[in-house]
C-alpha cells in the first residue's frame, strides 16, 4: 500500500484528487492539506511514501514544501503537480530533490502511474515539461546582474540592494539596465519575469 500526502489548496480538486486515489487498491491517502507550510508537520505525523504536492499553494509553495520534507523527511518522496509548465521550476524542483513532476491536465491514469513510480524510487517527468526545460538557453547574465535582480524581486529597492551588496547606487542601476537589454525586456519587472520562469533566479 502506498501511503500518500496530498496538498492541494482549491477544496473541490483536492477533493476530487483524493477521491481519485482512493479508487486505486494499493494507494491510501493519509493526509490532507490546503497550505505549504503544513506539509511538513502532516508527513512527519502520517509518514507518506510520497507527497503530491500542488506547486502553487498559500503559506508558501510546492518547491519550498518540498525542499523541507527531502532535509526533514528524505523517506517521502515528492510528486508536484503544476497548471503551468515552466522550465524554472523543473529546474528548482530538481534541486529540491523532487522525483517527479506532472502537469494538472495529465490523465488521471498517468497521475496514478506516476504515484507509484515515485513510490518504488523512479522519477516522473511530464515530457512536455522536459522539453521546455531543454529549449531554454544558458543564463546570459552575469552573477552580479542575477543578484541584483534577485534582490530586486524581493520587493527592495535599488538603494537597498546597493547597500545589501556593497556597491554603489549606480553601480546597481548600470547592473539593472544590462540586465533588461542582455534579457531583450522592456523592464525590470519584464526581466525578473523572464530570469524567474527560465529558472536563472
Amino acid at each position: 500500500m502506498v501511503r500518500v500526502l496530498v496538498a492541494e489548496d482549491v477544496r473541490m480538486l483536492r477533493a476530487a484528487l483524493v477521491r481519485l486515489l482512493e479508487l486505486e487498491g494499493d494507494i491510501e491517502v493519509v493526509a490532507e492539506v490546503e497550505r505549504g507550510d503544513a506539509v511538513l508537520a502532516a508527513a512527519l505525523e502520517c509518514r507518506p511514501e510520497v507527497a503530491v504536492l500542488d506547486i502553487e499553494l498559500p503559506g508558501g509553495d510546492g518547491l519550498e514544501a518540498a525542499a523541507r520534507l527531502a532535509e526533514s523527511l528524505p523517506s517521502c518522496r515528492v510528486l508536484i503537480l503544476t497548471g503551468m509548465g515552466r522550465p524554472g521550476n523543473l529546474r528548482r524542483g530538481i534541486a529540491a530533490g523532487v522525483a517527479g513532476f506532472m502537469l494538472k491536465d495529465s490523465r488521471p491514469d498517468e497521475l496514478v502511474n506516476a504515484i507509484r513510480t515515485v513510490a518504488q524510487g523512479g522519477r516522473v517527468i511530464d515530457p512536455h515539461l522536459a522539453y521546455a526545460a531543454l529549449e531554454v538557453a544558458d543564463c546570459p547574465l552575469t552573477t552580479r546582474e542575477v543578484d541584483v535582480l534577485r534582490l530586486t524581486a524581493t520587493g527592495a529597492t535599488p538603494r537597498e540592494v546597493a547597500a545589501t551588496l556593497h556597491l554603489t547606487y549606480g553601480t546597481v542601476r548600470n547592473y539593472l539596465a544590462s540586465a533588461v537589454d542582455r534579457l531583450g525586456a522592456r523592464s525590470r519587472v519584464d526581466a525578473i519575469q523572464i530570469a524567474s520562469e527560465a529558472g536563472w533566479l
